[in-house]
């Protein structure tokens, strides 16, 4: 069973209005829980006895910090089973065992040492998750964490570019396999050590030396003949090459993909590398690449907020919707493109802040929305919290349970849509009804009892 078995049970659990008594009861069954679990803010004393007495070791987990008074963390502190006593340190250890990263402040918090020591922990994984999870550690910390004996730590310190790889460090990096992919990708590399990189063997060696950002033109022109699509895609996108060689590497990897090359794909279409570069080069150098035929030139360029007025008017206008959304984000977007761009093709909910949220978004417009065509576009009509009801009514009933969850959890929403959408078929629209902070204690009181609680 789980928590969309009873997602009113669920989603009243985090509703933040819930009275102690509505979640002592809620305590009682495992959807209830789950909910509770979500809540945000400190529990009261009496609802974490109700979890204790009703859940297992993993509602235990999150019964920790803050979330709870220090009578409550006394309790469970001494609590006869240790299951539920050492239910959150069994829970970050099994993380560290299974390489799942988690933050510093919990590894310290479990272990019940400070970071300082736990970079010298016994366990070579618990190490490795404090080099993943201390991001600012001081740079003795990062010598004596590449200096591990165990690979998978030394491989942990060098994931990221901070807090990087002494000089007198990368040699001995480069010659390590456990670390020398990870450090190729971004050290300053002597001609010497380049060389050596490009006669290994390994094809992720390559790869990861091609998107180095430190290559010379010597380097970059030593990449130029390797056959591989992420390694031509990555030259590609150099400073030092220009526009011939460019295009020539291009029409390379486009004519792998039409052969059918999943590698080809994935290097045109699933790179996340950009031409970083650019945005530092002079003004005049990037303006050449308003014409590009390549969008994530067109795109990068975007991303500045120094441009002349002919450069945004032509972004502004470019083929491609990832360029348009880039540049639409710098400071004085007019409002008739943020709303002509958000009306034609939505907005993108995982790159924040929205683009309805730019100051110069005309915020009365949104309303409008509610007529568009395209279900996503309509969607965007209930960023405004004051949302009419008629409005609110005609999303509700939209075949689309995005839309419907959307009017779910709208600030504006009457008693009479809660009540319908607490049985809407879509569970997820049932729990996001319940969680609604305008749902009235009569209704929540009728959710228990239906349930038998």
């Amino acid at each position: 069973m789980t928590s969309l078995d009873h997602p009113q049970l669920s989603g009243l659990g985090r509703n933040p209005t819930a009275p102690q008594d509505v979640l002592v009861r809620l305590a009682t069954h495992k959807a209830g829980r789950h909910g509770i679990s979500l809540r945000r803010g400190r529990l009261e004393d009496a609802v974490v006895e109700a979890l204790l007495t009703h859940g297992d070791d993993n509602t235990a987990v999150g019964l920790r910090g803050d979330r709870i008074s220090p009578e409550m963390r006394r309790r469970i502190a001494e609590h006869p089973d240790p299951a539920i006593r050492d239910a959150y340190t069994d829970f970050v250890r099994d993380m560290v065992d299974r390489k799942v990263p988690i933050g510093i402040d919990d590894l310290e918090e479990a272990y019940g040492q400070p970071r300082t020591a736990l970079v010298s922990a016994p366990s070579p994984s618990l190490r490795a998750a404090v080099a993943r999870a201390w991001y600012d550690r001081p740079l003795a910390v990062q010598v004596e964490l590449l200096a591990d004996p165990d690979p998978q730590v030394r491989a942990a310190a060098t994931e990221h570019r901070q807090p990087g790889v002494p000089p007198e460090w990368r040699e001995r990096c480069l010659a390590d396999p456990a670390v020398r992919v990870n450090v190729a990708r971004y050290v300053p590399l002597t001609s010497e050590q380049f060389a050596q990189l490009m006669r290994s063997e390994e094809e992720e060696v390559h790869q990861a030396v091609a998107g180095n950002p430190h290559l010379s033109a010597e380097m970059v022109a030593r990449l130029l003949d390797i056959d591989d699509p992420l390694v031509r895609v990555a030259a590609a996108q150099s400073r030092h090459v220009d526009a011939e060689i460019r295009d020539r590497l291009y029409a390379l990897v486009e004519a792998e993909r039409a052969d059918g090359s999943i590698e080809a794909e994935v290097a045109l279409n699933w790179n996340f590398a950009e031409p970083d570069w650019l945005r530092e080069a002079p003004l005049n150098e990037r303006m050449t690449y308003l014409d590009c035929q390549y969008t994530t030139f067109r795109r990068v360029l975007a991303s500045c907020h120094d441009l002349p007025e002919e450069a945004w008017r032509r972004l502004d206008n470019d083929p491609e919707l990832l360029v348009r959304r880039a540049a639409a984000r710098r400071p004085d977007t007019p409002p008739e493109i943020l709303e002509g761009l958000v009306r034609a093709h939505g907005d993108v909910f995982h790159i924040r802040p929205l683009l309805v949220d730019h100051p110069n978004f005309p915020r009365h417009m949104l309303r409008t929305f509610v007529d568009e065509p395209s279900p996503n576009v309509r969607y965007l009509a209930l960023q405004d919290p004051e949302l009419p009801v008629p409005d609110l009514q005609q999303l509700a009933a939209a075949a689309e349970s995005f839309l419907r969850r959307g009017v779910a959890r709208h600030p504006n929403i009457t008693d009479a849509l809660l009540e319908h959408l607490l049985s809407d078929p879509d569970p997820q629209v049932a729990d996001d009804a319940a969680a609604n902070s305008a749902l009235r204690p009569t209704q929540m009181l009728r959710i228990l009892t239906a349930a038998g609680l």
